[in-house]
């Protein structure tokens, strides 16, 4: 909670207020002030307009005269990040912090080069450095704002937001962050109101924001239904589906899905959000179109066209659920099959993917202190008011009718306290991941890629690297052109080590740039499929469990 006094200038005029920090587990009060808006030199009018080319251009050129500016060292750094010149921002800081090391806003830039560089663990240790020397830096809460929410701390992360909105209501960034918590109608107001002048996206994240809102005014003028479980049963155990190569090789685990009394084969798949089928699939079902939308995934192709499309009637299993979205990519099929299914959908579960005995199970989340036992349902929304386009996490605002769902932190159960917390980016859970003894890096745990895989730049850090043309990379947005081996690698993550030759290996900055973190590879078939994955949506926790007696051959088909 924070308490500000304003004056009825406050958009003009910087004045003293009281807020009410919090850090960590703890609160207390604190005498800030709002900061004004900054009078626009060339080179912001020119990043604000999303030319960040020559705004980078014209930033260098100030700081050349002023060397010891720590406000432009950060500007351009801020512009390299939009440009994806990761090393540059990074340098541009590191040189600053060496004449000017306690410079909150240079920790605050370092920071956020460290989430973006895939190394949160690091930007946390920076953001707390920073906040002892000056919790009044907006930045600095939009920072820890972002961390709190790639760690399940959903109730904390809307309170460093709104607090980094009171501190600073004129950063374009931490405006956008803050129009999500808002209700439906009032946020689209503001997003109107936003997108009505420059605020430093590109002409991609502002087109994207353009579709974002006219999908919340087509919700507020025509609500739907949510989606819910109508089976009188609320837990399940589902048989996985083989997915075949050919007559002899698995390809793949799936679940059989009746959309509308139709049936359709979905790949399992953890590197996936909701449920997403092909046009043809769609059209056998009879689902009925909502929105026009873009998909993305492994490929050199970019997005794919498709729509969200609206489900009266959905079976897997034993489960049954009415009035459900479903996305719909505009080809036959999506990478040789009928669909995806992520497994976020059941984030109302707790989810368990029992490789070795080829089933998953549905059941009860464990329910949080004074907190009555929620009915699941499916989660299959994709309401999004970011730039990336990344499926919303947690409670989302319920309708238009302007109710704000209750937020929650992570809570650990202390039936759970042996699971292993994992960071969280819309449907991704992202593991970090030890590679040969040597580096840590974040890897997405991805069920339905075919192997392990890495990034071409981690791989070279760790092992030789060597071109196989033979090798061919499928994904949602097409084949990848360049796929090398990598020789041997040990990766550990949470309490499995497994070395692995000749992994694959392979670039996907697009996924790197959707998450605003880079992602060092995928942890797929061949570290998952012997193992029993269970996974809480809800709190961003996993465990990994390994029996060498449940191994497949033990296994009748």
């Amino acid at each position: 909670m924070f308490v500000i006094f304003r004056s009825t200038v406050w958009r003009y005029v910087s004045i003293a207020f009281i807020l009410f920090i919090i850090a960590s587990n703890s609160a207390f009060a604190l005498s800030c002030s709002v900061k004004s808006v900054d009078l626009q030199s060339e080179a912001d009018k020119a990043y604000l307009h999303g030319d960040y080319e020559h705004a980078a251009d014209l930033y260098q050129g100030q700081l050349k005269q002023r060397l010891d500016d720590t406000d432009l060292a950060v500007k351009l750094a801020l512009v390299q990040l939009r440009r994806q010149k990761i090393s540059d921002a990074d340098k541009i800081i590191h040189d600053a912090l060496s004449k000017s090391p306690k410079s909150v806003g240079l920790l605050t830039a370092m920071g956020e080069i460290q989430y973006r560089e895939g190394t949160p663990w690091l930007a946390s240790q920076t953001s707390q450095e920073a906040l002892k020397i000056d919790p009044c830096h907006g930045r600095l809460h939009l920072l820890n704002a972002r961390l709190s929410h790639l760690n399940s701390d959903y109730a904390m992360a809307e309170k460093q937001i709104v607090a980094a909105h009171a501190l600073d209501p004129f950063d374009p960034e931490i405006q956008l962050e803050w129009l999500d918590t808002l209700p439906l109608k009032q946020r689209a107001l503001q997003l109107e109101t936003y997108l009505a002048k420059d605020n430093g996206w590109d002409a991609e994240a502002t087109k994207n924001l353009h579709t974002y809102l006219e999908n919340i005014k087509k919700e507020i003028a025509q609500p739907r239904k949510a989606c819910r479980l109508v089976s009188d049963t609320k837990t399940a155990t589902i048989p996985f589906a083989m997915m075949m190569e050919d007559s002899t090789s698995l390809k793949a685990f799936g679940l059989d899905v009746m959309f509308n009394n139709k049936r359709a084969r979905l790949q399992v798949d953890t590197g996936a959000g909701g449920l997403v089928v092909s046009r043809s699939v769609a059209q056998r079902a009879g689902l009925k179109l909502l929105n026009k939308s873009k998909s993305g995934g492994i490929g050199d192709e970019g997005s794919v066209a498709g729509y969200t499309a609206f489900a009266e009637h959905i079976k897997i299993g034993s489960l049954e659920f009415q009035d459900c979205e479903v996305d719909v990519i505009d080809k036959e099929n999506v990478t040789g099959s009928d669909g995806l299914i992520g497994m976020d959908v059941f984030s109302k579960f707790l989810v368990t993917l029992d490789y070795p005995m080829r089933k998953v199970t549905l059941g009860p989340l464990p329910p949080r202190p004074d907190e009555a036992v929620a009915n699941p349902t499916l989660e299959t929304s994709s309401n999004s008011n970011r730039v990336d386009d990344e499926s919303s996490t947690q409670d989302e605002v319920s309708g238009s009718s302007g109710k704000q769902a209750k937020l929650h932190d992570r809570y650990v159960d202390p039936s759970m306290e042996n699971w292993t917390p994992v960071y969280r980016i819309g449907h991704n859970l992202l593991i970090p991941t030890q590679l040969n003894n040597s580096a840590v890096k974040t890897f997405i745990l991805d069920t339905g890629a075919f192997s392990t895989t890495i990034a071409t730049t981690a791989a070279r850090e760790v092992t030789k690297l060597y071109d196989n043309p033979r090798l061919r990379v499928m994904g949602i947005s097409g084949e990848v052109k360049k796929v090398y081996t990598a020789e041997r690698i040990t990766f550990r993550f949470a309490n499995i080590s497994q070395e692995i030759r000749d992994v694959v290996s392979f670039d996907s900055p697009q996924i790197s740039q959707n998450l605003d973190m880079e992602v060092s590879g995928f942890i797929g078939a061949t570290a998952l499929m012997q193992m029993t994955v269970s996974i809480d949506y809800r709190d961003g926790l996993v465990k990994f469990s390994y029996d060498p007696k449940r191994g497949f051959h033990n296994i009748t088909n």
